[in-house]
């Protein structure tokens, strides 16, 4: 699905770069959280894949057909904004040619979301909110899905809802997720792979292996 290989980059394209070196290969299947402290080059990492920049050296090969992407900011947030969540989703399907209409009302039964469907966007929660931009992110059936920070400002109840359904979907529908996350318990509960940064440079590792590693360090 990717390959990183001697991945590098720099915003001034020179040293000192944010990542250095990357060597990422992510198959087809894997749900994958990026953690690291801030500042780390998660973002940036995630920058690359979606191609929104490209590397000041290295390489970055991306297989998927169609790419999923839920920012951490909600550009829904201001309660002013006079848009339906139906209106947001349809918006969003005629700009990515989606022609059947009836995948708004399925996205939105999927996460739980139909009643909300008339609902302003500015008037949701945070959860709400982030479950509208998942679905929105899932129109079109992409194949890979990349979140960013999906717990930010959502409530426990939500955050638990929220990575129960990106865990069903990753196990039934085979549907790679690439998650930069902050929160450390759902990394580890929810991952198939656990990719560490810091200092620019990265490694990938089982869930497992890093709650050995994170509760030995927070031990200390």
């Amino acid at each position: 699905m990717i390959k990183a290989e001697n991945l590098s980059f720099s915003y001034t394209g020179s040293p000192p770069y944010v990542l250095d070196g990357i060597n990422l290969e992510i198959r087809d299947g894997e749900y994958v959280s990026v953690v690291g402290e801030n500042g780390s080059g998660k973002s940036t990492l995630m920058r690359l894949i979606l191609k929104f920049i490209k590397p000041t050296r290295g390489t970055i090969e991306l297989k998927a057909k169609r790419i999923g992407y839920v920012p951490q900011k909600n550009d829904f947030s201001n309660s002013n904004f006079p848009i339906t969540v139906y209106e947001a989703l349809n918006s969003y399907r005629k700009i990515s040619r989606i022609k059947d209409k009836s995948v708004i009302a399925k996205n939105l039964e999927q996460v739980g979301m139909s009643k909300f469907a008339g609902a302003l966007m500015g008037t949701l929660s945070g959860g709400q909110s982030q479950k509208i931009l998942i679905a929105r992110a899932l129109m079109g059936n992409p194949d890979l899905l990349i979140l960013d920070e999906p717990s930010t400002g959502v409530d426990v109840g939500s955050q638990k809802e929220i990575y129960s359904f990106l865990k069903k979907i990753n196990d039934e529908s085979s549907i790679t997720i690439i998650s930069v996350e902050h929160n450390l318990d759902a990394a580890i509960s929810n991952s198939t792979l656990i990719y560490h940064l810091t200092g620019g440079s990265g490694h990938l590792c089982s869930p497992q292996q890093y709650a050995d590693e994170f509760l030995k360090n927070k031990g200390r």
